[in-house]
C-alpha cells in the first residue's frame, strides 16, 4: 500500500501521455505550417517577380525560344499569346485603313462596298417598229439637231442588256457618276433616187447628246457622211460608229440622234448604243 501511494496511478500516466501527444501533434502542425506557407510565399514572389519581368522586358535575355524549359514558362506563354494578339491587332487595323482611304479616294459609300463589286453597263440594240425617231424635247433654237432615236430594245431576248443603268423614252439613265465609255452605231438601208441623171445625195449625221440639270441637251460626239457609190449602184448602205469617254453624273441622261431618221435600219446586229463604266 504505500508503494502505490509513492508513485502515479495509472490513470494519471494516461493523460500525461495524451498530453504529450496532443502537444507533439500541434508543434508538428505549427511548423508543417509554417513551412508550406514559407514555401507559398517563395513562388508567390517568384511569379510575381517573373510575371513583371515578362511586361516589363527586364528579362527577356535570360529567355530562349529553343530552350524548352524556357518555352515552358507560362509567362514565356502568356507574353507569346500576347504578342501574338498585338500583331493581330496591328494588321487589321493597318488593312482597314488602307482599304477605307482608298475607298474614299474612290469615292466608294460603304453600302456600295458591302454589297460588293457592281457592274454598271449597258447595251440596247435596234427594234424594227413605227416611229423609229422622235422630235427632241426642248429643243430650243436649233440647241439639239437630227431626231433622237426611241425604238430601242433593252430586254434580254437578244444581245440587249441594262445593268445598273436603265433606259426611259430612247434615253439611258445614270445612276452613278464617273467616267463612262458611250458608244453607238447607225446603220443606213436606202434606195437611190435618180433625177435628171442626178443623184439625189444624202447628208447622215449622228449625234451622241447627255441631259443634264442643264436645260438644252449637251453635244458629245457627231459624225457625219456622205454617200458616195457607184451611179449604177441601186441602194445606198452606210453605218456609222463613234465613241468616247466622258464624265457622267447621277441623273444625266444620253441619247441619240440621226438625221434622215427615216433611213436607218434598226436591225439588232447593225445599229445598238450603249455605255460602260470605266472608273
Amino acid at each position: 500500500m504505500m508503494e502505490s501511494q509513492g508513485g502515479p496511478s495509472p490513470g494519471q500516466t494516461c493523460v500525461l501521455i495524451l498530453i504529450f501527444t496532443v502537444l507533439l501533434q500541434s508543434l508538428c502542425v505549427a511548423v508543417t505550417y509554417l513551412y508550406f506557407t514559407n514555401e507559398l510565399k517563395q513562388m508567390q514572389d517568384k511569379y510575381s517577380k517573373s510575371g513583371i519581368a515578362c511586361f516589363l522586358k527586364e528579362d527577356d535575355s535570360s529567355w530562349d525560344p529553343s530552350d524548352e524549359e524556357s518555352m515552358n514558362s507560362p509567362c514565356w506563354e502568356v507574353k507569346w499569346q500576347l504578342r501574338q494578339l498585338v500583331r493581330k491587332m496591328i494588321l487589321r487595323t493597318s488593312e482597314e485603313t488602307i482599304s477605307t482611304v482608298q475607298e474614299k479616294q474612290r469615292g466608294v459609300s460603304p453600302e456600295v462596298r458591302e454589297r460588293g463589286p457592281q457592274r454598271v453597263a449597258a447595251h440596247i440594240t435596234g427594234t424594227r417598229g413605227s416611229g423609229n425617231t422622235l422630235p427632241i424635247p426642248n429643243s430650243k433654237n436649233e440647241k439639239a439637231l437630227g431626231r433622237k432615236i426611241n425604238s430601242w430594245e433593252s430586254s434580254r431576248s437578244g444581245h440587249s442588256f441594262l445593268s445598273n443603268l436603265h433606259l426611259r423614252n430612247g434615253e439611258l439613265v445614270i445612276h452613278e457618276k464617273g467616267l463612262y465609255y458611250i458608244y453607238c452605231q447607225v446603220y443606213f438601208r436606202f434606195q437611190e433616187e435618180i433625177k435628171e441623171n442626178r443623184k439625189n445625195d444624202k447628208q447622215m449625221v449622228q449625234y451622241i447628246y447627255k441631259y443634264t440639270s442643264y436645260p438644252d441637251p449637251i453635244l458629245l460626239m457627231k459624225s457625219a457622211r456622205n454617200n458616195c457609190w457607184s451611179k449604177d449602184a441601186e441602194y445606198g448602205l452606210y453605218s456609222i460608229y463613234q465613241g468616247g469617254i466622258f464624265e457622267l453624273k447621277e441623273n444625266d441622261r444620253i441619247f441619240v440622234s440621226v438625221t434622215n431618221g427615216h433611213l436607218i435600219d434598226m436591225d439588232h446586229e447593225a445599229s445598238f448604243f450603249g455605255a460602260f463604266l470605266v472608273g
